[in-house]
């Protein structure tokens, strides 16, 4: 699977994850499991690549091709 989302983004992803999640333990009543959104964020963040992003032809990773001099 090719990366499609940079390092910067890739770490926020992870921590929004963490986060998100983390409110399911915090949290009480039905609005607990709007914590589970945090799997998205997450996964995609470990796995370095975002189906929207692919879907929309996007990307944020810094290629050779695109890099600042």
């Amino acid at each position: 699977m090719k990366q499609n989302v940079g390092g910067t983004e890739r770490a926020l992803r992870i921590v929004v994850g963490i986060v998100l999640l983390s409110a399911t333990a915090l949290l009480d009543g039905p609005e607990r499991w709007y914590g589970l959104i945090g799997v998205i964020p997450l996964a995609t963040g470990i796995a370095g690549n975002c189906p929207l992003y692919t879907l929309f032809g996007l990307t944020t990773c810094l290629t050779t091709n695109t890099r600042r001099r």
